[in-house]
């Protein structure tokens, strides 16, 4: 259904190619999920924990790319909607010396966090665990460090919207990663094999795009004249992004830090669990709103239209929510065996801590187009600063809440936070500052609500019923699947996205 309905995008047909590799992409996230549970249980929980320990305080280098690439877009489409070439060639060398520099200087805050890991950890490890931890460390920052020049190369594939090459690449990197790391953890190598494998990947798809780059799209990088002036432009631009990364960092990684310090690996690797079904739910959102990040910046800087905006707004959104309803309802009725037969009953308490994430960020997630019309607005810089407020309030709460109900307590911290900022906050930010009708948004997407009485009531039963063996499992949800999508057919979907899904049938009939 959404393949169809983003092929009737203005896009055309070159869209529709891209979206159906988006969907592909989709693929990875399958094997991804299938290849978790046997990792889980070849790391073993304390190992597994280190291992997401590790990784949420690396992952705070990658704040040093200060909202650059997230602005590449805006001068590029400045320099591009005046057919200036020689323009956009200053645009992409002063962006490659800027990441190329961002790289060097992550090199060097890794050495300086090797350097002090016993001071970043506390007691919360082992001596075994501080000597795996030193080369997961290692070896993650040199990963990161290749991001930084990588992402100017992927900035620049994607403002020529070659989708087709961009999602095929992910799609691959996506289905290696596990196909490649199971055979080093079956040998023994645990977390550190992952991790090499994952470098590995990093490099390839770094010299994937360059190639691409230089040889099928003739990019131009110019290093003589270049308006260093406009780094105070930028800085001012993607200084409020940088903001919104930190608040990122915050809502996604912190709360393993707090855990790790206050309560242990193990109860690290629990919230993992939770945290990484969170990361596959949202991938699966930004999928369908990537595919639209060029139009946004080519109808600001063309006509900058609000209408037009508010309608790309609500139709990328209604077919997110169809996506992520389905998704969301079905983990709240059969989540619970699910994670047990899929991570083990260790990991029972996850089943709360990823409805504490879902739950909230649903919102968001059907909106998040929004964040690219922010930018390329410029509008991005409230929205920032409120976020960053919200973060840091989010660490106060949660350190007392961890104490009180360990990994849950963390989760609902995280809840509280994204509830105030991104639900209250941005849809009156939407709504009164930025020109997108949100009472038109809402409307569209509470007509979905009829269509979702009839696979509730057949949810909260196979809910009290439960299942006890994996096939039982499956059969409710394939039931509820099918229930759930001749309910939205039949109910929520409007008439024209029926015309589209039946589109092609009618032609083959």
């Amino acid at each position: 259904i959404m393949l169809r309905l983003l092929g009737q995008s203005e896009y055309g047909l070159y869209q529709l190619v891209s979206s159906v590799v988006s969907y592909l992409s989709l693929l990875s996230l399958g094997f991804g999920a299938s290849y978790i549970p046997i990792m889980l249980r070849l790391l073993g929980q304390s190992e597994y924990g280190l291992y997401q320990l590790v990784s949420s305080v690396v992952s705070y280098l990658s704040l040093l790319s200060l909202g650059f690439g997230a602005s590449y877009m805006r001068f590029y489409a400045r320099e591009k909607v005046h057919n200036n070439e020689d323009g956009v060639a200053k645009v992409n060398g002063m962006f490659l010396l800027i990441f190329c520099v961002l790289s060097l200087i992550c090199l060097l805050c890794g050495i300086v966090l090797l350097a002090n890991i016993n001071l970043i950890f506390g007691a919360g490890l082992t001596e075994t665990e501080y000597a795996t931890a030193k080369v997961l460390m290692f070896l993650m920052i040199i990963s990161l460090a290749l991001t930084f020049p990588n992402s100017i190369f992927n900035s620049i594939i994607t403002s020529q919207e070659k989708f087709l090459f961009q999602k095929t690449v992910s799609l691959l990197q996506g289905l290696l990663n596990p196909f490649l790391a199971l055979p080093l953890l079956i040998a023994g190598f645990g977390s550190v094999g992952m991790v090499i494998v994952s470098t590995l990947l990093t490099v390839i798809v770094l010299l994937s795009n360059i190639y691409y780059c230089f040889k099928k799209l003739s990019a131009r990088f110019c290093f003589k004249n270049l308006q260093f002036s406009l780094l105070k432009e930028m800085w001012i631009f993607t200084f409020f992004i940088f903001l919104n990364q930190i608040v990122d960092q915050i809502n996604w990684s912190v709360d393993k830090f707090l855990l790790g310090r206050l309560a242990g690996t193990v109860t690290v690797a629990v919230y993992g669990v939770g945290s990484q079904i969170n990361s596959l739910y949202i991938q699966l959102s930004s999928s369908v709103s990537n595919v639209f990040v060029p139009k946004v910046n080519r109808i600001v800087a063309e006509t900058g239209n609000d209408n037009e905006l508010t309608d790309l707004f609500t139709r990328v959104g209604r077919i997110q929510f169809m996506i992520m309803s389905l998704i969301l309802s079905g983990f709240i009725f059969f989540g619970k065996p699910f994670i047990r037969f899929w991570a083990g009953s260790e990991y029972n308490d996850a089943y709360y801590i990823t409805l504490f994430l879902i739950i909230p960020v649903t919102v968001p997630l059907i909106q998040n187009l929004g964040i690219e019309i922010q930018r390329a607005k410029n509008r991005h810089k409230t929205r920032s600063v409120v976020y960053f407020f919200i973060a840091i309030a989010n660490i106060f709460v949660s350190v007392p809440l961890i104490k009180l109900f360990g990994a849950c307590g963390a989760a609902f911290g995280t809840t509280l936070s994204l509830v105030a900022g991104n639900v209250v906050f941005m849809n009156w930010y939407y709504n009164n500052k930025l020109g997108i009708n949100i009472k038109y948004f809402w409307k569209n997407i509470f007509g979905f609500v009829p269509s979702f009485i009839v696979p509730s009531i057949l949810g909260v039963i196979f809910f009290m019923i439960g299942a006890n063996q994996i096939k039982v499992l499956l059969l409710q949800i394939i039931v509820y699947t099918i229930v759930f999508c001749l309910s939205l057919y039949m109910i929520g979907m409007n008439k024209e996205e029926k015309d589209i899904l039946l589109k092609p049938v009618r032609k083959d009939l």
